[in-house]
Protein backbone atom coordinates (compact mmCIF):
# COMPACT_ATOMS: atom_id res chain seq x y z
CA UNK A 1 0.00 0.00 0.00
CA UNK A 2 1.12 3.50 -0.65
CA UNK A 3 0.20 6.08 1.19
CA UNK A 4 -0.98 9.51 -0.47
CA UNK A 5 -1.90 12.76 1.13
CA UNK A 6 -5.08 13.06 1.33
CA UNK A 7 -7.30 15.85 -0.19
CA UNK A 8 -10.88 16.83 2.18
CA UNK A 9 -13.84 19.10 0.96
CA UNK A 10 -16.13 21.24 4.10
CA UNK A 11 -19.23 22.90 3.37
CA UNK A 12 -20.59 25.58 6.39
CA UNK A 13 -21.90 28.72 6.74
CA UNK A 14 -18.94 30.93 7.88
CA UNK A 15 -15.09 29.97 7.62
CA UNK A 16 -13.52 31.76 9.94
CA UNK A 17 -9.47 32.12 9.40
CA UNK A 18 -7.23 32.64 12.37
CA UNK A 19 -7.72 31.79 16.28
CA UNK A 20 -6.63 34.28 18.27
CA UNK A 21 -9.44 35.64 20.53
CA UNK A 22 -10.83 37.95 17.92
CA UNK A 23 -11.50 34.60 15.84
CA UNK A 24 -12.25 32.58 18.51
CA UNK A 25 -15.21 34.61 19.89
CA UNK A 26 -16.33 35.20 16.13
CA UNK A 27 -16.38 31.68 15.40
CA UNK A 28 -18.37 31.17 18.93
CA UNK A 29 -20.67 34.10 18.38
CA UNK A 30 -21.92 33.02 15.11
CA UNK A 31 -22.23 29.51 15.99
CA UNK A 32 -24.34 30.30 19.16
CA UNK A 33 -26.91 32.34 16.35
CA UNK A 34 -27.03 28.93 14.69
CA UNK A 35 -24.15 29.08 11.59
CA UNK A 36 -22.45 25.96 11.00
CA UNK A 37 -18.94 27.47 11.40
CA UNK A 38 -15.34 26.41 10.47
CA UNK A 39 -12.83 27.67 12.01
CA UNK A 40 -8.98 27.21 10.12
CA UNK A 41 -6.25 27.98 12.97
CA UNK A 42 -2.54 27.50 12.16
CA UNK A 43 -1.30 26.68 15.49
CA UNK A 44 -2.04 23.52 18.25
CA UNK A 45 -4.04 25.84 20.28
CA UNK A 46 -6.38 28.79 20.23
CA UNK A 47 -5.82 32.30 21.94
CA UNK A 48 -3.38 33.89 19.48
CA UNK A 49 -0.88 36.10 21.68
CA UNK A 50 -3.10 35.58 24.72
CA UNK A 51 -1.89 31.63 24.52
CA UNK A 52 0.64 29.62 26.13
CA UNK A 53 2.81 29.96 23.24
CA UNK A 54 3.50 33.63 23.13
CA UNK A 55 1.61 34.36 26.49
CA UNK A 56 0.94 38.54 26.17
CA UNK A 57 -1.31 40.07 28.62
CA UNK A 58 -4.40 40.89 27.59
CA UNK A 59 -5.08 44.86 27.50
CA UNK A 60 -8.24 46.76 26.73
CA UNK A 61 -9.65 50.28 27.34
CA UNK A 62 -8.23 52.06 30.30
CA UNK A 63 -10.18 53.22 32.83
CA UNK A 64 -11.85 51.05 36.01
CA UNK A 65 -15.31 51.29 34.25
CA UNK A 66 -13.97 50.66 31.02
CA UNK A 67 -13.59 47.61 31.52
CA UNK A 68 -14.68 45.26 27.73
CA UNK A 69 -17.48 42.32 28.45
CA UNK A 70 -19.02 40.11 26.44
CA UNK A 71 -17.28 36.71 25.90
CA UNK A 72 -14.12 38.28 26.64
CA UNK A 73 -15.69 38.36 30.43
CA UNK A 74 -17.47 35.35 30.24
CA UNK A 75 -13.60 33.68 28.92
CA UNK A 76 -12.15 35.47 32.25
CA UNK A 77 -14.76 34.57 34.93
CA UNK A 78 -14.04 31.01 33.19
CA UNK A 79 -10.34 30.88 33.74
CA UNK A 80 -11.21 32.63 36.93
CA UNK A 81 -13.42 29.90 38.14
CA UNK A 82 -11.21 27.15 36.39
CA UNK A 83 -7.83 28.55 36.34
CA UNK A 84 -7.13 30.09 39.81
CA UNK A 85 -3.04 29.47 39.83
CA UNK A 86 -3.47 30.67 35.93
CA UNK A 87 -1.67 28.01 34.78
CA UNK A 88 -1.55 29.06 30.96
CA UNK A 89 -1.83 25.39 29.21
CA UNK A 90 -5.76 25.39 31.51
CA UNK A 91 -6.03 28.86 30.28
CA UNK A 92 -5.78 27.41 26.52
CA UNK A 93 -8.24 24.56 27.54
CA UNK A 94 -10.41 26.78 29.19
CA UNK A 95 -10.77 28.59 25.50
CA UNK A 96 -11.02 25.66 24.05
CA UNK A 97 -13.47 24.57 25.81
CA UNK A 98 -15.71 27.16 24.66
CA UNK A 99 -15.64 26.29 21.11
CA UNK A 100 -15.43 22.72 21.69
CA UNK A 101 -18.66 22.40 23.50
CA UNK A 102 -20.21 24.00 20.25
CA UNK A 103 -21.70 21.44 18.09
CA UNK A 104 -22.31 24.16 15.10
CA UNK A 105 -18.15 24.68 15.16
CA UNK A 106 -15.81 22.78 13.27
CA UNK A 107 -11.83 22.82 14.24
CA UNK A 108 -9.40 22.72 11.50
CA UNK A 109 -5.97 23.06 13.88
CA UNK A 110 -3.18 23.30 12.89
CA UNK A 111 -4.16 23.98 9.32
CA UNK A 112 -2.66 26.75 7.45
CA UNK A 113 -4.25 28.78 5.18
CA UNK A 114 -2.44 29.17 1.66
CA UNK A 115 -4.88 29.34 -0.78
CA UNK A 116 -8.57 30.38 -1.79
CA UNK A 117 -10.50 30.62 -5.13
CA UNK A 118 -12.30 33.98 -5.90
CA UNK A 119 -14.87 34.43 -8.67
CA UNK A 120 -16.42 38.32 -9.78
CA UNK A 121 -15.78 39.54 -6.35
CA UNK A 122 -16.79 36.49 -4.34
CA UNK A 123 -14.42 34.04 -2.69
CA UNK A 124 -15.82 30.48 -3.40
CA UNK A 125 -13.58 28.78 -1.70
CA UNK A 126 -10.47 28.13 1.23
CA UNK A 127 -7.83 25.41 1.11
CA UNK A 128 -5.03 25.18 4.02
CA UNK A 129 -2.89 22.54 4.59
CA UNK A 130 -3.08 20.29 8.07
CA UNK A 131 0.50 19.48 8.64
CA UNK A 132 -0.43 16.83 11.73
CA UNK A 133 -2.48 14.79 8.95
CA UNK A 134 -1.17 15.31 6.21
CA UNK A 135 -4.00 16.65 4.69
CA UNK A 136 -5.50 19.79 2.51
CA UNK A 137 -8.70 20.95 3.59
CA UNK A 138 -10.84 22.89 1.29
CA UNK A 139 -13.49 24.95 2.72
CA UNK A 140 -16.60 26.29 0.81
CA UNK A 141 -19.02 28.66 2.48
CA UNK A 142 -20.85 32.12 1.21
CA UNK A 143 -18.98 34.04 3.86
CA UNK A 144 -15.67 34.28 4.98
CA UNK A 145 -13.74 35.97 7.98
CA UNK A 146 -10.30 36.99 7.84
CA UNK A 147 -8.78 36.69 11.72
CA UNK A 148 -5.27 36.26 11.05
CA UNK A 149 -3.63 38.91 11.98
CA UNK A 150 -1.30 39.28 8.78
CA UNK A 151 -4.79 39.14 6.64
CA UNK A 152 -3.36 36.07 4.58
CA UNK A 153 -6.47 36.16 2.47
CA UNK A 154 -6.06 40.08 1.22
CA UNK A 155 -3.03 38.95 -1.62
CA UNK A 156 -5.08 35.52 -2.03
CA UNK A 157 -8.21 37.16 -3.56
CA UNK A 158 -7.32 40.45 -4.27
CA UNK A 159 -8.57 42.56 -1.05
CA UNK A 160 -7.45 46.21 -0.59
CA UNK A 161 -4.91 46.44 2.06
CA UNK A 162 -2.75 49.12 3.58
CA UNK A 163 0.84 48.20 4.89
CA UNK A 164 3.00 50.78 6.56
CA UNK A 165 2.21 54.21 8.23
CA UNK A 166 0.18 57.04 6.24
CA UNK A 167 1.44 60.53 6.04
CA UNK A 168 0.02 63.04 8.20
CA UNK A 169 -1.19 65.38 5.26
CA UNK A 170 -3.75 62.02 4.04
CA UNK A 171 -6.02 61.88 6.91
CA UNK A 172 -4.94 64.59 9.23
CA UNK A 173 -3.27 62.91 11.63
CA UNK A 174 -0.48 64.70 13.94
CA UNK A 175 1.35 61.52 14.04
CA UNK A 176 1.50 60.16 11.04
CA UNK A 177 4.93 60.53 9.00
CA UNK A 178 5.74 63.47 7.17
CA UNK A 179 6.15 61.23 4.33
CA UNK A 180 4.40 57.75 3.85
CA UNK A 181 6.65 54.36 4.40
CA UNK A 182 6.22 50.55 4.75
CA UNK A 183 7.24 50.61 8.42
CA UNK A 184 5.13 49.06 11.48
CA UNK A 185 5.41 47.93 14.84
CA UNK A 186 7.33 45.20 15.34
CA UNK A 187 7.00 41.84 17.23
CA UNK A 188 8.25 40.50 20.64
CA UNK A 189 9.67 37.45 22.60
CA UNK A 190 8.95 37.29 26.07
CA UNK A 191 9.97 35.14 28.75
CA UNK A 192 8.24 33.48 32.75
CA UNK A 193 10.38 33.78 35.34
CA UNK A 194 10.02 32.02 38.39
CA UNK A 195 10.60 32.99 42.15
CA UNK A 196 12.39 29.76 44.27
CA UNK A 197 13.77 30.33 47.85
CA UNK A 198 17.54 29.52 46.95
CA UNK A 199 20.06 31.60 44.45
CA UNK A 200 19.77 29.86 40.42
CA UNK A 201 22.62 30.45 38.59
CA UNK A 202 22.10 30.95 34.76
CA UNK A 203 24.48 30.76 32.07
CA UNK A 204 23.23 31.44 29.01
CA UNK A 205 23.17 29.82 25.78
CA UNK A 206 26.31 31.05 22.85
CA UNK A 207 23.47 32.52 20.43
CA UNK A 208 22.63 34.93 23.39
CA UNK A 209 23.62 38.45 22.94
CA UNK A 210 25.70 40.31 25.64
CA UNK A 211 23.79 43.76 27.48
CA UNK A 212 26.79 44.28 29.65
CA UNK A 213 25.35 47.20 32.16
CA UNK A 214 22.25 48.77 32.08
CA UNK A 215 23.69 51.35 30.15
CA UNK A 216 22.57 49.05 27.14
CA UNK A 217 19.11 50.06 27.62
CA UNK A 218 17.67 53.97 27.97
CA UNK A 219 16.24 54.17 31.40
CA UNK A 220 12.67 55.60 33.06
CA UNK A 221 12.65 58.51 31.04
CA UNK A 222 9.62 60.14 29.26
CA UNK A 223 9.56 63.19 27.28
CA UNK A 224 5.85 64.56 26.52
CA UNK A 225 4.21 61.63 25.29
CA UNK A 226 7.86 59.52 23.99
CA UNK A 227 8.74 57.04 26.45
CA UNK A 228 12.42 55.87 26.04
CA UNK A 229 11.87 53.29 29.10
CA UNK A 230 12.80 49.70 28.20
CA UNK A 231 12.26 48.65 32.22
CA UNK A 232 13.40 44.99 33.43
CA UNK A 233 12.32 44.97 37.10
CA UNK A 234 10.73 41.24 36.80
CA UNK A 235 8.20 39.90 39.36
CA UNK A 236 4.94 39.18 40.06
CA UNK A 237 3.65 42.56 39.30
CA UNK A 238 6.64 43.33 37.10
CA UNK A 239 7.48 43.77 33.78
CA UNK A 240 6.67 41.75 30.47
CA UNK A 241 9.68 42.81 28.87
CA UNK A 242 7.46 44.37 25.77
CA UNK A 243 10.32 46.43 24.60
CA UNK A 244 12.39 43.40 22.92
CA UNK A 245 11.18 44.40 19.62
CA UNK A 246 11.89 43.76 16.08
CA UNK A 247 11.07 43.82 13.12
CA UNK A 248 9.17 47.23 12.34
CA UNK A 249 11.55 48.72 9.40
CA UNK A 250 11.77 45.59 7.36
CA UNK A 251 8.87 43.14 6.68
CA UNK A 252 6.99 41.67 9.62
CA UNK A 253 5.40 38.67 7.67
CA UNK A 254 8.26 37.57 5.17
CA UNK A 255 10.91 38.24 7.47
CA UNK A 256 9.38 36.71 10.34
CA UNK A 257 11.33 33.84 11.11
CA UNK A 258 14.67 35.45 10.66
CA UNK A 259 13.28 38.04 13.12
CA UNK A 260 12.49 35.18 15.29
CA UNK A 261 16.16 33.98 15.36
CA UNK A 262 17.34 37.64 16.29
CA UNK A 263 14.83 37.84 19.27
CA UNK A 264 15.84 34.42 20.84
CA UNK A 265 19.73 36.09 21.36
CA UNK A 266 17.62 39.81 22.62
CA UNK A 267 15.59 37.65 25.29
CA UNK A 268 18.09 35.77 25.85
CA UNK A 269 20.66 38.23 26.19
CA UNK A 270 18.29 40.56 28.26
CA UNK A 271 17.48 37.58 30.85
CA UNK A 272 21.52 37.01 31.08
CA UNK A 273 22.37 40.49 31.90
CA UNK A 274 19.04 40.44 34.60
CA UNK A 275 21.24 37.43 36.50
CA UNK A 276 24.70 38.27 35.71
CA UNK A 277 25.38 41.89 35.02
CA UNK A 278 24.52 44.36 37.83
CA UNK A 279 22.22 44.18 40.44
CA UNK A 280 18.52 43.33 39.67
CA UNK A 281 17.39 41.44 42.73
CA UNK A 282 17.06 38.36 40.64
CA UNK A 283 19.43 35.98 42.60
CA UNK A 284 16.46 33.12 43.75
CA UNK A 285 15.02 33.67 40.23
CA UNK A 286 14.72 30.73 37.56
CA UNK A 287 13.92 31.42 34.15
CA UNK A 288 10.44 28.83 33.82
CA UNK A 289 9.49 29.63 29.79
CA UNK A 290 10.90 31.32 26.75
CA UNK A 291 8.57 31.64 24.36
CA UNK A 292 9.81 30.93 20.66
CA UNK A 293 6.35 32.38 18.94
CA UNK A 294 6.76 36.01 18.52
CA UNK A 295 3.69 37.89 19.52
CA UNK A 296 2.93 40.52 16.19
CA UNK A 297 1.66 43.80 16.32
CA UNK A 298 0.92 44.60 12.92
CA UNK A 299 0.83 43.80 9.16
CA UNK A 300 -1.29 43.76 6.56
CA UNK A 301 -5.15 45.99 7.49
CA UNK A 302 -8.01 45.68 5.46
CA UNK A 303 -9.44 48.70 3.93
CA UNK A 304 -13.68 48.69 4.21
CA UNK A 305 -16.05 51.14 3.78
CA UNK A 306 -15.14 53.11 6.72
CA UNK A 307 -11.31 53.64 7.84
CA UNK A 308 -10.94 54.63 11.41
CA UNK A 309 -8.32 57.56 12.26
CA UNK A 310 -6.26 59.51 15.15
CA UNK A 311 -9.19 61.88 15.02
CA UNK A 312 -12.06 59.63 15.99
CA UNK A 313 -9.86 57.89 18.71
CA UNK A 314 -8.63 61.11 20.31
CA UNK A 315 -12.55 62.46 19.97
CA UNK A 316 -14.30 59.79 21.37
CA UNK A 317 -16.04 59.13 18.02
CA UNK A 318 -19.46 57.88 17.94
CA UNK A 319 -21.08 56.21 15.28
CA UNK A 320 -24.62 54.85 13.91
CA UNK A 321 -23.16 51.37 13.34
CA UNK A 322 -20.75 51.38 16.53
CA UNK A 323 -20.60 47.95 17.78
CA UNK A 324 -17.28 47.61 19.37
CA UNK A 325 -14.99 50.64 21.18
CA UNK A 326 -11.37 51.03 21.95
CA UNK A 327 -9.78 53.19 25.01
CA UNK A 328 -6.19 51.71 24.82
CA UNK A 329 -4.12 54.73 24.41
CA UNK A 330 -2.45 55.78 20.86
CA UNK A 331 0.57 53.11 22.24
CA UNK A 332 2.75 53.03 18.70
CA UNK A 333 6.27 51.42 19.03
CA UNK A 334 9.31 52.63 17.47
CA UNK A 335 10.14 50.40 14.52
CA UNK A 336 13.31 49.77 15.34
CA UNK A 337 12.80 48.47 18.72
CA UNK A 338 16.19 46.85 19.38
CA UNK A 339 18.05 48.01 16.93
CA UNK A 340 17.55 51.70 18.63
CA UNK A 341 17.45 51.14 22.07
CA UNK A 342 19.40 53.77 23.05
CA UNK A 343 18.54 57.16 24.93
CA UNK A 344 18.01 59.42 22.00
CA UNK A 345 15.53 56.66 20.66
CA UNK A 346 11.91 56.58 22.17
CA UNK A 347 10.28 52.88 22.62
CA UNK A 348 7.17 53.94 22.11
CA UNK A 349 4.62 56.76 21.62
CA UNK A 350 1.84 56.89 23.72
CA UNK A 351 -0.84 59.44 24.25
CA UNK A 352 -3.59 58.72 26.77
CA UNK A 353 -7.10 57.96 25.29
CA UNK A 354 -9.40 60.05 27.25
CA UNK A 355 -12.52 58.91 26.64
CA UNK A 356 -13.75 55.44 24.85
CA UNK A 357 -14.36 55.77 20.81
CA UNK A 358 -16.59 53.93 18.65
CA UNK A 359 -16.07 51.75 16.36
CA UNK A 360 -18.16 51.21 13.10
CA UNK A 361 -19.52 47.78 11.66
CA UNK A 362 -18.17 49.43 8.55
CA UNK A 363 -14.76 48.82 9.61
CA UNK A 364 -15.22 45.21 9.73
CA UNK A 365 -16.07 43.67 6.04
CA UNK A 366 -14.05 44.39 3.01
CA UNK A 367 -14.38 47.27 0.16
CA UNK A 368 -13.97 45.37 -2.66
CA UNK A 369 -14.62 41.69 -1.70
CA UNK A 370 -18.19 41.24 -1.51
CA UNK A 371 -18.35 38.79 1.06
CA UNK A 372 -15.24 39.17 3.43
CA UNK A 373 -15.41 40.11 6.81
CA UNK A 374 -11.98 40.20 9.31
CA UNK A 375 -11.52 41.41 12.62
CA UNK A 376 -8.35 41.71 14.73
CA UNK A 377 -5.77 44.38 14.75
CA UNK A 378 -6.52 44.11 10.50
CA UNK A 379 -9.15 45.95 10.45
CA UNK A 380 -9.81 48.96 8.66
CA UNK A 381 -7.68 51.44 10.24
CA UNK A 382 -4.74 54.02 9.61
CA UNK A 383 -1.72 53.10 11.34
CA UNK A 384 -2.29 55.80 14.14
CA UNK A 385 -5.40 54.14 14.98
CA UNK A 386 -4.48 50.35 14.65
CA UNK A 387 -1.53 51.57 17.85
CA UNK A 388 -5.03 51.79 20.14
CA UNK A 389 -7.36 49.09 18.45
CA UNK A 390 -4.50 46.58 18.08
CA UNK A 391 -4.88 44.85 22.19
CA UNK A 392 -6.53 42.41 22.56
CA UNK A 393 -9.55 42.86 24.74
CA UNK A 394 -10.62 45.64 22.09
CA UNK A 395 -10.44 42.66 19.13
CA UNK A 396 -12.44 40.85 21.11
CA UNK A 397 -15.06 42.78 20.63
CA UNK A 398 -14.55 43.47 17.55
CA UNK A 399 -14.34 39.22 17.00
CA UNK A 400 -17.90 38.97 18.73
CA UNK A 401 -19.36 42.05 17.04
CA UNK A 402 -18.15 40.53 13.29
CA UNK A 403 -19.48 37.04 14.75
CA UNK A 404 -22.54 38.50 15.15
CA UNK A 405 -23.04 40.15 11.97
CA UNK A 406 -22.04 37.46 10.08
CA UNK A 407 -24.65 35.47 11.77
CA UNK A 408 -27.63 37.93 10.33
CA UNK A 409 -25.91 38.39 7.27
CA UNK A 410 -25.84 34.17 6.63
CA UNK A 411 -29.81 33.90 8.28
CA UNK A 412 -30.67 37.27 5.63
CA UNK A 413 -28.79 35.63 2.98
CA UNK A 414 -27.54 38.98 1.99
CA UNK A 415 -23.72 40.72 2.00
CA UNK A 416 -21.96 42.12 4.92
CA UNK A 417 -22.58 45.58 3.61
CA UNK A 418 -26.31 45.17 2.95
CA UNK A 419 -26.30 43.79 6.26
CA UNK A 420 -24.34 46.67 8.30
CA UNK A 421 -26.93 49.03 6.70
CA UNK A 422 -30.01 47.32 7.21
CA UNK A 423 -29.40 45.57 10.61
CA UNK A 424 -27.29 47.49 12.60
CA UNK A 425 -29.88 48.06 15.10
CA UNK A 426 -30.52 44.40 15.62
CA UNK A 427 -26.64 43.63 15.94
CA UNK A 428 -26.43 46.32 18.52
CA UNK A 429 -29.15 45.01 20.34
CA UNK A 430 -28.09 41.51 20.16
CA UNK A 431 -24.90 42.23 21.61
CA UNK A 432 -25.87 44.42 24.47
CA UNK A 433 -28.08 41.95 25.39
CA UNK A 434 -25.08 39.44 25.33
CA UNK A 435 -23.80 41.84 27.86
CA UNK A 436 -21.11 43.82 25.49
CA UNK A 437 -21.06 47.53 26.66
CA UNK A 438 -21.26 49.97 23.62
CA UNK A 439 -20.52 53.34 25.08
CA UNK A 440 -22.66 55.81 23.71
CA UNK A 441 -25.80 53.41 23.51
CA UNK A 442 -27.91 51.75 26.50
CA UNK A 443 -29.48 48.58 26.88
CA UNK A 444 -32.88 48.84 26.86
CA UNK A 445 -35.24 46.16 28.92
CA UNK A 446 -38.12 44.47 27.37
CA UNK A 447 -41.38 46.22 27.52
CA UNK A 448 -42.89 43.36 29.63
CA UNK A 449 -40.12 44.05 32.29
CA UNK A 450 -41.11 48.03 32.04
CA UNK A 451 -45.09 46.96 32.78
CA UNK A 452 -44.34 44.91 35.97
CA UNK A 453 -45.15 46.15 39.20
CA UNK A 454 -41.71 45.73 41.41
CA UNK A 455 -41.55 45.44 45.36
CA UNK A 456 -39.36 48.18 44.74
CA UNK A 457 -39.17 52.20 45.81
CA UNK A 458 -39.53 54.50 42.33
CA UNK A 459 -35.75 55.74 42.97
CA UNK A 460 -34.92 52.02 42.61
CA UNK A 461 -36.93 50.79 39.61
CA UNK A 462 -35.71 53.71 37.77
CA UNK A 463 -32.21 52.97 38.34
CA UNK A 464 -32.63 48.99 37.77
CA UNK A 465 -34.61 49.99 34.29
CA UNK A 466 -32.54 52.51 32.52
CA UNK A 467 -30.26 50.49 30.66
CA UNK A 468 -26.95 51.56 32.26
CA UNK A 469 -25.22 48.57 33.15
CA UNK A 470 -21.79 49.60 34.63
CA UNK A 471 -20.71 53.26 36.64
CA UNK A 472 -19.42 56.24 34.95
CA UNK A 473 -17.22 57.25 37.85
CA UNK A 474 -18.19 55.77 41.07
CA UNK A 475 -19.77 52.14 41.87
CA UNK A 476 -23.09 53.14 42.93
CA UNK A 477 -24.15 55.52 40.27
CA UNK A 478 -25.54 52.39 38.78
CA UNK A 479 -28.12 49.11 40.09
CA UNK A 480 -29.86 48.83 43.21
CA UNK A 481 -28.61 46.95 46.38
CA UNK A 482 -30.52 43.75 48.10
CA UNK A 483 -29.78 42.02 50.98
CA UNK A 484 -29.14 38.47 50.88
CA UNK A 485 -32.82 36.68 51.61
CA UNK A 486 -34.23 39.67 50.02
CA UNK A 487 -36.29 38.69 47.22
CA UNK A 488 -36.67 40.94 43.68
CA UNK A 489 -40.41 40.29 42.30
CA UNK A 490 -41.82 41.15 39.08
CA UNK A 491 -46.32 41.43 39.30
CA UNK A 492 -48.52 41.71 36.70
CA UNK A 493 -52.33 42.37 36.65
CA UNK A 494 -52.63 38.78 34.57
CA UNK A 495 -50.32 36.21 33.75
CA UNK A 496 -47.42 36.27 31.36
CA UNK A 497 -46.20 34.30 28.98
CA UNK A 498 -42.30 34.35 30.08
CA UNK A 499 -39.81 32.63 28.80
CA UNK A 500 -36.14 33.77 30.36
CA UNK A 501 -34.76 36.21 33.43
CA UNK A 502 -31.41 38.01 32.51
CA UNK A 503 -29.68 39.29 35.47
CA UNK A 504 -26.92 41.66 35.57
CA UNK A 505 -24.19 41.53 38.87
CA UNK A 506 -21.43 43.90 40.05
CA UNK A 507 -18.53 42.25 38.00
CA UNK A 508 -16.17 44.61 40.86
CA UNK A 509 -14.79 46.85 38.23
CA UNK A 510 -12.56 47.73 41.01
CA UNK A 511 -11.50 44.25 40.92
CA UNK A 512 -10.00 44.40 44.56
CA UNK A 513 -12.12 41.04 45.50
CA UNK A 514 -10.36 38.91 42.14
CA UNK A 515 -7.14 39.39 42.82
CA UNK A 516 -4.22 40.54 45.54
CA UNK A 517 -1.89 40.63 42.68
CA UNK A 518 -2.08 44.06 40.67
CA UNK A 519 -0.98 42.66 37.28
CA UNK A 520 -3.70 40.30 37.62
CA UNK A 521 -6.48 42.61 38.28
CA UNK A 522 -5.85 44.15 35.21
CA UNK A 523 -6.81 40.76 33.41
CA UNK A 524 -6.00 37.47 35.16
CA UNK A 525 -3.47 36.20 33.29
CA UNK A 526 0.08 35.65 34.97
CA UNK A 527 3.82 35.79 33.46
CA UNK A 528 5.95 35.53 36.40
CA UNK A 529 5.53 33.82 39.51
CA UNK A 530 6.68 35.40 42.68
CA UNK A 531 6.20 34.41 46.27
CA UNK A 532 3.86 36.86 46.64
CA UNK A 533 1.74 35.43 44.13
CA UNK A 534 -1.74 34.48 45.08
CA UNK A 535 -4.54 32.37 43.40
CA UNK A 536 -7.43 34.65 41.46
CA UNK A 537 -11.01 34.48 43.41
CA UNK A 538 -14.64 34.48 41.63
CA UNK A 539 -15.62 38.40 42.11
CA UNK A 540 -17.08 38.14 45.97
CA UNK A 541 -19.94 41.02 43.72
CA UNK A 542 -21.28 37.93 41.87
CA UNK A 543 -24.32 35.89 43.28
CA UNK A 544 -23.72 32.28 44.10
CA UNK A 545 -26.86 31.02 44.74
CA UNK A 546 -30.50 31.97 43.97
CA UNK A 547 -33.55 30.94 43.77
CA UNK A 548 -36.52 31.78 41.17
CA UNK A 549 -40.03 31.59 42.00
CA UNK A 550 -43.17 31.59 39.17
CA UNK A 551 -46.61 32.88 41.36
CA UNK A 552 -44.36 31.06 44.23
CA UNK A 553 -43.42 27.86 43.05
CA UNK A 554 -39.79 27.35 42.41
CA UNK A 555 -39.04 27.13 38.90
CA UNK A 556 -35.14 27.55 38.70
CA UNK A 557 -32.20 27.39 41.26
CA UNK A 558 -28.80 28.25 40.67
CA UNK A 559 -26.26 27.09 43.46
CA UNK A 560 -22.71 27.73 41.85
CA UNK A 561 -23.13 30.78 39.73
CA UNK A 562 -19.69 32.52 38.97
CA UNK A 563 -20.55 34.91 35.81
CA UNK A 564 -21.64 38.48 36.42
CA UNK A 565 -23.99 37.94 33.53
CA UNK A 566 -26.65 35.03 33.69
CA UNK A 567 -29.77 33.99 31.17
CA UNK A 568 -31.91 31.77 33.17
CA UNK A 569 -34.69 29.61 30.48
CA UNK A 570 -38.37 30.04 32.45
CA UNK A 571 -40.61 29.08 29.80
CA UNK A 572 -43.50 29.73 32.30
CA UNK A 573 -46.89 31.52 31.96
CA UNK A 574 -47.34 33.32 35.35
CA UNK A 575 -48.42 36.61 37.73
CA UNK A 576 -45.07 36.66 39.07
CA UNK A 577 -41.70 36.08 38.86
CA UNK A 578 -39.78 36.48 42.13
CA UNK A 579 -35.72 35.87 42.77
CA UNK A 580 -34.60 34.84 45.57
CA UNK A 581 -31.15 35.86 46.84
CA UNK A 582 -29.27 32.83 48.87
CA UNK A 583 -25.40 33.34 48.88
CA UNK A 584 -22.75 35.97 47.23
CA UNK A 585 -19.26 35.10 46.50
CA UNK A 586 -18.56 37.02 49.23
CA UNK A 587 -19.91 40.32 49.26
CA UNK A 588 -22.46 41.63 51.96
CA UNK A 589 -25.46 42.24 49.50
CA UNK A 590 -26.53 41.89 46.28
CA UNK A 591 -25.20 44.88 43.95
CA UNK A 592 -27.78 44.38 40.68
CA UNK A 593 -27.12 46.40 37.89
CA UNK A 594 -30.27 44.93 35.43
CA UNK A 595 -33.07 43.00 35.88
CA UNK A 596 -34.55 41.95 32.24
CA UNK A 597 -37.56 39.47 31.57
CA UNK A 598 -37.64 38.03 28.35
CA UNK A 599 -40.89 37.53 26.56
Amino acid sequence: MTDTLLKKSISCDLCVIGGGLSGSFAALEAARHGAKVVLMQDRPMLGGNASSEIRMWVRGAKGTYNRETGLISEFEERNIYYNPTLTHSVLDATLYGMLAENKNITLLMNTSCFDATCENGRITSVTGWQMTTYTFYTVTAPLFMDCSGDSILAPLVGAEYRHGREAKDEFGETLGQDVEDTHTMGMSIILAARETDHPVKFTPPPFANVYPDDSCFAGDVTISQYHCSRPHQLGTDGDNLWWVELGGEGHSIFDADRLREELLASIYGVWDHIKNHGDHGMENWDLEWVGFLPGKRESRRYIGDYILTEADVRSAAEFEDEIAYGGWPLDDHNPYGMRKNDHASFSTVMIPVEEPYGIPLRCLYSKNIDNLMFAGRNISVTHVALSSTRVMATCSLLGQAAGCAAAVAIREGISPRETAARFYREIQKTLMDEGVHLPHLLFHPSELTKTAHLNLTNAERERLLDGRERPHSKEDEVGIRQAIGDRLCFSFDTPQAIRALRLRFDPDFERFSISDNFKMRVFTTKLHTGKDFRPVRVANTIVKAFVVYADGREVARVENNFHSLVKIPLDVEASEISVEWLETHGAPDVHLYSANLIP
